[in-house]
């Protein structure tokens, strides 16, 4: 019978509620290092009250830029004890795009790992602190590890993360504590085991915990009371050893880090023996992946589809769905008893089942706002339903299939990125006259990202040019992995660049336009 523990509102209560009942579980284990829920408890306290004589209240924004570690999770719980917002910053951003979260969210304190320090400006108006373990060591030094008073609720935000955005700068999403908790609560509430903990678990942690994937899925097995396990940085030979070393159970993943596991010389059925679930999104799986998992892995898998914007998952492909040859691989799968779907079309009104428009979502765990952004906000979510930019369709039994993307998004190896992003960095190299960015199909990655790129007359633009040029503005992830120069970039008489028809050559003869 799966855990729950519906006494459990909010992510503040987490560590004291499990210190008390299981003092010696351990919590979470990375890097050699682990922390009993005892220790958590204690721990995040202690960091609590430091974040409290450092003048951090109720509502700061406090920003942690490093890897995965027994110390991010601390923090994280220590900021929703005291009603700060944890905003997590992706460890692979350069200084540009770590400069923007900062200045965007406003944040008063920065713990950053010593190698990542070069990416903060020196100038910029933050207090910066190391996030080593002797640096938090040396921080909480002299403050208790007493418990605080509970000043924090449900609806209360308690992380902030940031996504690609449509105009090119990243959004910070606001989600509060409830949505760690209401799918959680739904399916208890209707019996369902599609994401379940059982005693004993050993949950892998393979998405960082700064995407929402990564910070649900920790939340979910800490809620549990199981024992979470942690890698700094996601690879696959050191996965393969802590699945068999430490008899992982249960994983979420996305479907690139699946590929990366069963390519591992040392991978098969033994070693995966302990694993009884795993649980996959991020980015749609091509039935080839999904097929020779299957047997490979031998457990059973679920598959999660949802956006940052709805507090993660809002519909699942649950495991008695997962049958080798079953059409019903090719959807994304049914919504969550808590969860209503509906397809629209421009007009915004309800198409017949079968036809595909935009996917709207309206789910309990869906996010607060796009911070500092009521436009943008007011844009996404209407009367309760997230627009997800998804163009998809119902079938008659009330699965989701996702068929396109309205939004242009490209998803490399479970990272969302904007085109707008990437064309307004190439843009400003004095070479370009015009560019376009889009997806394109890759087996490794899911999508990768080319670049049409028109040069201005008479300039000497190569490749190497603009790869090194991108370097030091966007993300190594962000990078187009191909630059393909043209005469022109196709355009509408207003203007809009025309991405389908860039597309075409890559994705025809495919019935769906997400790889």
């Amino acid at each position: 019978m799966s855990i729950h523990h519906p006494e459990l509102r909010t992510v503040a209560q987490i560590p004291a509620y499990h210190a008390a009942r299981q003092p010696d579980t351990t919590a979470i284990t990375c890097a050699g290092l682990s922390l009993t829920y005892a220790q958590l408890h204690a721990e995040s306290n202690r960091i609590a009250h430091a974040l409290i004589a450092s003048g951090t209240g109720r509502g700061d924004r406090i920003s942690y830029l490093g890897v995965e570690s027994t110390h991010y999770y601390a923090t994280y719980f220590a900021c929703a004890k005291i009603g700060a917002v944890l905003v997590p910053v992706n460890f692979r951003l350069t200084r540009p795009e770590v400069e923007h979260i900062l200045r965007d969210s406003g944040s008063t304190l920065l713990f950053v790992d010593a190698d990542l320090r070069t990416a903060v400006d020196d100038s910029a108006e933050i207090t910066v602190l190391g996030a080593s373990a002797d640096d938090f060591e040396e921080w909480t030094s002299g403050h208790p590890d007493t418990d605080l008073p509970a000043v924090t609720g449900p609806d209360d935000a308690v992380i902030q993360l940031y996504t690609s955005g449509t105009t090119g700068l990243p959004k910070g999403v606001v989600l509060a504590q409830r949505s760690f908790f209401a799918i959680r609560d739904s399916l208890a509430a209707a019996g369902l085991d599609w994401i379940d903990w059982q005693e004993g678990d050993r949950s892998l942690i393979g998405i960082p915990g700064f995407h929402v994937g990564g910070v649900w899925w920790a939340t979910q097995g800490f809620s549990a009371g199981i024992t979470n396990v942690a890698m700094p940085r996601f690879d696959a030979t050191g996965a393969l050893k802590l699945i068999e070393s430490l008899e992982v159970t249960t994983a979420c993943v996305v479907p690139a880090m699946l590929r990366l596991l069963l390519a591992e010389p040392g991978a098969s059925k033994e070693v995966f023996a302990s694993v009884r679930k795993i649980v996959y999104g991020g980015s749609p799986i091509s039935e080839a992946l999904l097929q020779e998992s299957l047997p490979v892995f031998d457990c059973d898998f679920a598959q999660i589809y949802g956006l940052t914007e709805t507090g993660n998952t809002a519909v699942c492909l649950p495991p008695a769905d997962h049958v080798a040859g079953s059409h019903r691989l090719r959807a994304a799968g049914r919504p969550y008893p808590a969860v209503d779907v509906k397809v629209i079309d421009d007009a915004g009104r309800p198409v017949p089942v079968g036809e595909v428009g935009e996917v709207c979502l309206r789910t309990p765990a869906h996010m607060t706002e796009y911070w500092g952004m009521p436009e943008a906000t007011a844009k996404t979510l209407v009367d309760g339903w997230i627009h997800t930019g998804d163009a998809g369709r119902l079938d008659e039994d009330g699965y989701v299939h996702i068929s396109d993307r309205l939004k242009d998004l490209i998803i490399v190896g479970g990272e969302n990125i904007y085109p707008a992003e990437i064309e307004n960095v190439l843009a400003k190299h004095p070479g370009v006259a015009d560019v376009a960015v889009i997806g394109v199909p890759d087996e490794k990655f899911g999508e990768a990202v080319h670049a049409f790129v028109a040069a201005r007359p008479g300039a000497d633009v190569r490749p190497r040019d603009l790869l090194v040029f991108c370097r030091d503005q966007i993300a190594s992830f962000k990078i187009p992995s191909k630059f393909h120069f043209v005469e022109r970039v196709p355009r509408n008489p207003s203007g809009k660049i025309l991405r389908r028809e860039l597309r075409e050559q890559f994705w025809s003869g495919r019935d769906r336009q997400v790889n």
